[in-house]
């Protein structure tokens, strides 16, 4: 079975999307679900449900729509069954050409960068679904969200600096490092944790999040000890 991560992405069957539109709240909805399944568009894993209620053969789905469906964050569940194929959202370099033109030069030093630090960013959010819907989603405030898979402490701290100084004209950066596949922390408090500015850090996954106090913890996270 397959694991199941933030920001994974899933295709559905055709007979899912029939459901979920049937079960749409509204009509706004139902318009965004429509278009999504007749272009063939993905969903996103979110939070799943935990305790008592949950189904280990159902998946919580949603996406964020375009701005012309209200920026709306739909959710909605499916069965495993359902799941034609996982995906992720494209890697950071593939979102060089939606980026306005003085911003290009400092994007692609970013990607190159981060492959020397033997990682690649993978962008979400408001970006992300733009790189995949070709529809408008980013606002004028709308910030750049960067996910990056990461295998020790010391590539950790690595990429959070890499990212804390990498001035991108006319965006903000933002997002998470993921720790073994889906342990997932901002990298702007991971950066704050790490010089001891605050004594815990919240950790996200797609069960829930909690909070770790012990880098020790964090280390059996990952592939690389502190």
């Amino acid at each position: 079975m397959t694991r199941l991560h933030r920001h994974q992405l899933v295709h559905l069957t055709a007979a899912a999307w029939e459901r979920l539109r049937a079960e749409a709240r509204d009509a706004v909805e139902r318009d965004c679900l429509t278009l999504w399944s007749s272009r063939g568009l993905p969903l996103v894993v979110t939070q799943q449900r935990c305790g008592a209620g949950a189904h280990p053969q159902r998946i919580a789905l949603g996406l964020s729509a375009p701005i012309r469906w209200e920026s709306r964050r739909i959710g909605v569940e499916a069965d495993r069954r359902d799941v034609m194929f996982f995906d992720e959202f494209p890697p950071a370099l593939a979102l060089a050409k939606l980026l306005p033109a003085p911003a290009r030069p400092a994007w692609h030093a970013l990607c190159r960068a981060a492959q020397a630090c033997g990682v690649q960013p993978r962008v979400y959010g408001s970006f992300g679904w733009q790189a995949i819907s070709g529809m408008s989603h980013v606002r004028v405030d709308s910030d750049v969200d960067l996910w990056v898979a990461v295998t020790g402490l010391e590539q950790a701290d690595e990429v959070a600096e890499l990212l804390a100084r990498t001035d991108v004209p006319g965006l903000r950066l933002d997002g998470e490092l993921v720790l073994d596949g889906d342990n997932a922390v901002s990298w702007r408090e991971w950066l704050t944790w790490r010089s001891g500015g605050t004594r815990s850090i919240l950790v996200k996954c797609v069960d829930g999040c909690r909070l770790a106090t012990d880098l020790g913890e964090m280390a059996r996270h990952v592939k690389a000890a502190a």
